[in-house]
């Protein structure tokens, strides 16, 4: 969610007081009223460009390979699968809509991609930002049904349940986020300021102290709740395998009966969207409380604090795949065949990627 910076406030006043000096490049020569241009030299340029459009090809193509491997294998269509390929669709519509347009922003200090499209592009990433955490928020909520009564979690979280959740997610934030940055209600009080960032080639969206606070409760809240489950969770996992592993040593067993298998296999699935949980928190938090403390400080940070901000929590769109890959032999497997073209023979879909 683009936002006001200290650095843009002052790109304006140089620009009003050096307009006349050779020095100063703008975003666009010819027009009046143009923004400040800030270029980066030709080697950190590349670099940047490197950097960024390598984290957008990750996203969409690794997030792309999530969303088929669980459309196409019957084996992966379950309701806990269905959330994480829709909270892949989040991850990939943001290396799509989002991080190609920021790319150019961050590097060129300028905006060529029109008013409308700032504003929403600002709208699709809050949508996105939201609709991500509102899905883990529901996978951590179905994780610690999984774990706590593994027998009886397929009657409780179905995949209408799952499509429900599904829907709340995408709704909720899109609606929010359209409503709020559509309406022009996030810059109520700031016209001041609004009016005296206004320049040709700028994007800048002002969110005011009340909704910036209301912002930061939507984050705050699921993750709350993301915290407080997967606290029980590990707790309760540590549980169940103590008390696996002390009635095997007194009933001296070599196999497991088909409950411990089976809490085993929801545990480490806790286990596994518990570090993507981990991971969206530390790539978003920052963001967040940057954003109340700008808002009540006057929008303090410079430019080059927001951008690295920002991109850290653009990556973290691109981590979940590699999460996916690192932990899920059947992801791994999965992605074989589809980049090998195996997906195309038929009965493909019918795979066992849970074997060997």
């Amino acid at each position: 969610m683009d936002k006001v910076t200290g650095f843009q406030v002052s790109n304006q006043r140089i620009m009003s007081s050096v307009s006349s000096a050779a020095a100063v490049q703008l975003c666009y020569e010819h027009l009046n009223g143009s923004c400040v241009k800030t270029p980066y030299s030709p080697a950190p340029r590349l670099i940047l460009y490197t950097v960024f459009t390598f984290g957008a090809v990750l996203t969409v193509f690794g997030n792309l390979l999530v969303m088929i491997s669980i459309l196409h294998f019957k084996q992966l269509r379950s309701p806990t699968n269905f959330l994480i390929a829709s909270l892949a669709c989040a991850d990939f519509l943001v290396g799509v809509t989002v991080m190609p347009f920021s790319t150019v922003r961050s590097v060129e200090s300028c905006w060529y991609f029109g008013q409308r499209y700032c504003q929403l592009h600002s709208c699709f990433e809050g949508s996105f930002c939201y609709a991500s955490i509102y899905h883990l928020c529901f996978i951590s909520l179905d994780r610690y049904i999984a774990v706590t009564d593994p027998l009886v979690y397929p009657t409780m979280f179905t995949v209408s349940v799952s499509g429900m959740c599904i829907a709340f997610s995408w709704l909720f934030s899109i609606i929010y986020s359209f409503s709020l940055l559509g309406t022009g209600a996030n810059a109520a009080g700031l016209e001041d300021l609004v009016s005296a960032l206004t320049c040709v080639g700028g994007c800048q969206i002002a969110v005011n102290q009340s909704w910036v606070l209301v912002d930061f409760l939507l984050f705050f809240i699921p993750t709350l709740v993301m915290i407080v489950l997967y606290s029980k969770i590990f707790l309760i996992a540590k549980q169940q395998a103590r008390k696996i592993e002390n009635l095997n040593n007194r009933t001296e067993r070599c196999s497991e009966s088909f409950q411990d298998r089976v809490a085993k296999r929801e545990r480490k699935a806790a286990r596994t969207l518990g570090v993507a949980v981990l991971a969206f928190l530390i790539s978003w938090l920052p963001y967040f409380l940057d954003s109340i403390i700008d808002a009540f400080l006057g929008f303090i940070t410079p430019t080059y604090i927001y951008e690295i901000l920002v991109w850290i929590a653009y990556y973290n769109s691109a981590m979940n795949p590699l999460i996916y890959a690192f932990f899920y032999p059947w992801f791994r497997k999965a992605v074989k065949l589809i980049i090998t073209g195996k997906v195309l023979r038929e009965n493909s879909s019918t795979v066992n990627l849970f074997s060997g």
